[in-house]
């Protein structure tokens, strides 16, 4: 049996698995608001913990957030499955946001918040994960795949 949309199962699992391998790092490695620059002023690895989503919105709503990942996840699940067999870019980037949602949904359930790392101090950017990472790359390659995509008839003759 061939597994459809496999780019897609694909692209989900190397998100989670990176964003869990790289979370269980910084926790066994740092103690919580250490920092390590790599980049002094530029780039720095700082253990955080969020309870909200990106960019720290919706701070201490742990409870809806974590349920929403669950339901961001089944139903990128189900399209996969269920869906039509999609291309290239779209499995790739339904499966990057399915990856960053079960890894922040993981974090949500077990922990009670999610654990940050990536601090670009640069540019004075919010302290993010792989899993934000994979979530913002997941919607660039949906947004190429929607500049690929034939525009639909409108049933009206040429």
């Amino acid at each position: 049996m061939r597994l459809k949309n496999r780019l897609f199962w694909i692209g989900g699992f190397i998100a989670f698995f990176l964003d869990q391998i790289t979370k269980y790092w910084v926790v066994q490695t740092f103690r919580l608001d250490q920092t390590l620059p790599l980049l002094p002023g530029v780039f720095h690895l700082t253990y955080v913990t969020n309870t909200g989503a990106a960019f720290s919105l919706l701070s201490g709503k742990v409870e809806w957030l974590r349920w929403l990942s669950l339901g961001v996840s089944l139903v990128l699940i189900a399209l996969a499955l269920f869906g039509p067999m999609l291309n290239l870019w779209d499995q790739l980037g339904y499966g990057f946001i399915l990856g960053g949602a079960m890894g922040n949904g993981i974090d949500r359930f077990v922990l009670g918040y999610v654990v940050d790392f990536l601090d670009f101090r640069l540019i004075n950017f919010a302290v993010f994960n792989v899993a934000d990472s994979f979530i913002s790359i997941g919607i660039v390659c949906l947004v190429i795949a929607s500049f690929q995509k034939t525009p639909s008839s409108t049933g009206r003759p040429q």
